[in-house]
């Protein structure tokens, strides 16, 4: 298979181009980049010198229709919603790695990216890409809207309970922690070097962009209206995402019990691992793999969960699940090309 990248030179492309290289079934045929068009992808990263030595292109959908089979979209929000359409159009299959065509509303859209929303012709038309959850629409999709880090980290979290009734679903909080590299390559106060290095921040409270995603989630799975509290941080580290979420609970269940009920959940899960009682994952431990690791707590003392999932921010938050989307539409077993252990220390 043929693919190409639009948006060539962020963090996610070149994860892209690091599974694609070791994928027995794929080909990288063209990298699309406005801003670096004419260079050569080991000119912008030298570490891909000897691997990556194809010149970048600008944007040409006509070209991008003859050539490839399949299109990754690793570009900013506001981008992919004006070149997509004709993309659909054509019956080119893409998976958009960005967030314009993963909520299903215009205006919550609009409302939370503070951008114009893609027609709701085309937003009808995307296949929201949580592999685990919804395998057998992204199976039949031609258009997948990639989940967003901290949303995948959450979903894969939370959902078993949420599925299962047994937490209060207007009690949910979300504890979530990045790495820099989540913020992107782009240089900016917050990410600079001496104000991020020591430090610890909260940002974005009460208004990230991935908080109508989470809810969107929760409500068409459960069938009920989620609002949920969610604060993000960031932390000095280049990759890695720990969301801990707390809710109350329903039922009465232990430790034990959501252990098997979450292992029965993710079953056919390949990349989703579930830790014995009493242990809860590091980041470290996904670090560079497609790996969720979640930990879970029943504390009978105050009848709340908590649930502790890490995934790497780049790979199974981002360009990891898309190579996994990818295996699952051309039904190829989705470890392929994935099948890293983390690097670890």
């Amino acid at each position: 298979m043929k693919v190409a990248i639009v948006g060539g030179t962020g963090y996610g492309a070149i994860e892209l181009m690091r599974f694609i290289n070791n994928h027995p079934y794929a080909t990288l045929e063209l990298v699309i980049t406005h801003s670096q068009a004419g260079r050569k992808i080991s000119d912008v990263y030298p570490h891909a010198t000897d691997v990556w030595e194809m010149q970048m292109e600008e944007l040409d959908v006509d070209v991008l229709k003859e050539k490839v089979d399949l299109v990754f979209f690793a570009t900013p929000p506001g981008v992919s919603k004006d070149i997509a359409p004709g993309l659909m159009d054509q019956g080119v299959v893409c998976i958009d790695l960005s967030g314009d065509f993963r909520l299903e509303s215009p205006e919550v859209y609009e409302k939370w990216y503070e951008k114009p929303a893609a027609a709701p012709s085309y937003l009808r038309k995307a296949t929201y890409g949580l592999s685990e959850i919804y395998k057998e629409e992204i199976q039949h999709a031609t258009y997948i809207a990639n989940p967003g880090c901290y949303p995948t980290a959450t979903l894969l979290g939370i959902l078993p309970l949420v599925q299962h009734e047994w937490i209060d679903p207007k009690s949910i909080i979300i504890d979530a922690k990045s790495g820099v590299s989540g913020a992107g390559r782009s240089t900016s106060m917050m990410t600079h070097f001496a104000e991020m290095n020591d430090n610890l921040k909260a940002y974005k409270l009460g208004k990230h962009k991935h908080i109508p995603e989470i809810e969107q989630v929760l409500q068409k799975e459960s069938g009920q209206s989620f609002v949920t509290t969610f604060s993000t941080h960031l932390i000095p580290m280049t990759r890695g995402i720990m969301a801990t979420i707390y809710s109350d609970l329903m039922v009465d269940k232990s430790t034990d019990e959501m252990i098997e009920m979450y292992k029965a959940f993710y079953e056919d899960a390949p990349f989703v691992r579930i830790r014995s009682k009493g242990e809860y994952p590091a980041t470290k431990e996904v670090y560079g793999s497609n790996y969720c690791d979640i930990g879970i707590l029943a504390d009978e003392r105050t009848g709340k969960v908590t649930v502790v999932s890490v995934i790497d921010n780049l790979v199974k938050g981002a360009s990891g699940q898309a190579i996994q989307n990818m295996n699952l539409l051309n039904n190829w077993d989705e470890r392929t090309g994935l099948e890293f252990l983390p690097v670890y220390p």
